[in-house]
């Protein structure tokens, strides 16, 4: 059986994960196995989409279906911090750092472009509706920018992701409530990268799930009912 370890970039294709999967899915708890199935599901559609838009939409469903926690409507302040923890855990588990080697060699120079760019940055956006001033936003821009350059510094992997995924959340939130026009102009660098990184990430966060069935990754979200019931 492979595990991560050993798995090339090729190997970690949707076809090549699916047949993974069919193969270890009867060990792993069910609420694993639907996490997984689902998530990979989107990964193959990713695959397919033509348009940078579709795929980063389509990945980061992927990245969701992985990562999400049962919420209360009230709570949806909470998600941010879910998958933060969900990266966290991630980053712990993920022995062969698979994570490490994309974030500090592949994308270090994207990344350190995403961490200067105000337009993915949710105060900004808040202070353009009015609802803070703009001290406030480049303060925290600034505190942000800092904490992510130490990160840098460190090595400190977690931490790093959790900034960028906080970056790459408001880019998902422009695209899935119509705040941005599709194959527009408009950041249309940074969503290339932003895409790049999770056609990456979002495989090897499958395959170490994989890997680690007997992490506590919780119930799946929208369980699949028995209609016969």
């Amino acid at each position: 059986m492979s595990t991560l370890k050993s798995m090339t970039e090729s190997s970690l294709q949707h076809s090549v994960l699916k047949q993974r999967h069919r193969q270890v899915r009867d060990g792993h708890p069910t609420s694993l196995t639907l996490r997984v199935h689902r998530a990979m599901s989107w990964l193959n559609r990713a695959e397919q989409a033509e348009d940078v838009d579709g795929k980063f939409i389509f990945l980061w469903i992927a990245f969701n279906a992985a990562y999400a926690q049962e919420l209360d409507d009230s709570d949806r302040t909470s998600d941010k911090a879910t998958f933060t923890a969900f990266l966290q855990k991630l980053c712990d588990l993920d022995t062969s750092k698979r994570i490490d080697e994309l974030i500090w060699k592949e994308f270090s120079g994207s990344i350190r472009t995403l961490l200067n760019n105000p337009y993915v940055f949710h105060l900004f956006w808040e202070f353009q509706r009015s609802r803070i001033d703009e001290s406030e936003w480049k303060d925290r821009f600034a505190s942000a920018r800092k904490s992510a350059q130490s990160a840098l510094v460190s090595g400190n992997t977690p931490v790093l992701l959790s900034v960028v995924f906080n970056r790459l959340y408001t880019l998902r939130n422009q695209l899935i409530h119509g705040g941005a026009t599709w194959n527009g102009n408009v950041n249309r660098d940074q969503l290339r990268d932003c895409t790049r990184l999770l056609g990456k990430l979002v495989p090897v966060i499958i395959a170490l799930m994989m890997d680690n069935p007997s992490a506590l990754w919780g119930d799946a979200v929208y369980p699949v009912v028995d209609q016969d019931n």
